[in-house]
């Protein structure tokens, strides 16, 4: 083939190969865009909710108890918890939402989701479409809702930043202490945690004898409590400050990192009252 013929081959195979690169991150833009969007959607439906209760608090009479014919006081029922009025429309629009974690100066600002199949919100939205953003969620044995010792919200880390896409910025002491401190809504409380921990893991195969902090929620006795805590205070990048003692109950905030082959990075916080 004569050299003229072989450079113009060259020339549209790297014109070919230009196309699909420039299509490939216009289309990785777009996505992220169109992620955004329905991110804040869903914040301005919890910002709506608020303000409608605030509204309802502010000019309207709520009574206690019902009043029988005779006008005595009838003491009210026993009733299960009720929603927290910010998230009833979010909670009417998918029932898997679980709760809603934010960190403030951080991207993390989510809706936390939970159901049966572990792997159903690694790659589906709030509405159930396919994502590869996915969303944050806990794992169908996680009981979010009552005092249990540790529970673990997991999410993709995204190369735009997105999702846990950025928490790998508690690497740097100096960005952990702008940051300490996380918050985590149930449906039903509002819940504040500081970080006690930051550190690199991996998963292990299952008969590795190691420490497995994605295993562990509940702790049954003060032994087990303290190997956790120790496990996860010596594996720390930087010592925070914050301590903890039996009967404490953490959150643990866990996505994938490539420092290792299926490495992972954690960042575990402890529950305090505000």
């Amino acid at each position: 083939m004569p050299h003229g013929k072989i450079r113009k081959w060259i020339r549209r195979c790297l014109l070919v190969v230009i196309a699909v690169c420039l299509l490939l991150i216009v289309r990785s833009i777009q996505l992220s865009s169109e992620q955004e969007k329905e991110q804040e959607r869903l914040r301005e439906m919890i910002g709506q909710e608020q303000g409608e209760e605030q509204t309802s608090k502010d000019g309207a009479v709520v009574s206690s108890g019902a009043v029988d014919p005779s006008g005595a006081a009838v003491s009210a029922a026993p009733q299960e918890p009720a929603v927290l009025g910010k998230y009833a429309s979010l909670y009417e629009k998918n029932s898997n939402l679980a709760g809603w974690l934010s960190i403030p100066g951080m991207v993390i600002d989510y809706p936390v989701m939970q159901c049966e199949d572990d792997e159903y919100y690694l790659h589906r939205d709030f509405n159930r479409k396919k994502s590869r953003y996915g969303c944050l969620y806990v794992r169908g044995m996680a009981d979010v809702n009552t005092p249990g010792t540790n529970f673990i919200i997991y999410g993709h880390n995204m190369k735009d930043g997105k999702m846990f896409g950025d928490l790998d910025l508690y690497e740097q002491k100096s960005f952990y202490r702008r940051h300490p401190k996380v918050f985590f809504d149930t449906l039903y409380e509002e819940r504040t945690y500081e970080i006690i921990s930051v550190f690199r893991s991996r998963v292990y195969n299952t008969d590795d004898d190691v420490f497995k902090y994605y295993q562990f929620y509940e702790a049954q006795t003060k032994k087990e409590f303290e190997n956790f805590y120790k496990n996860i205070k010596k594996l720390s990048l930087y010592d925070t400050g914050v301590e903890a003692e039996f009967g404490d109950t953490f959150l643990t905030l866990s996505t994938c990192a490539y420092h290792v082959e299926n490495g992972r990075f954690a960042v575990v916080a402890k529950r305090v009252t505000e």
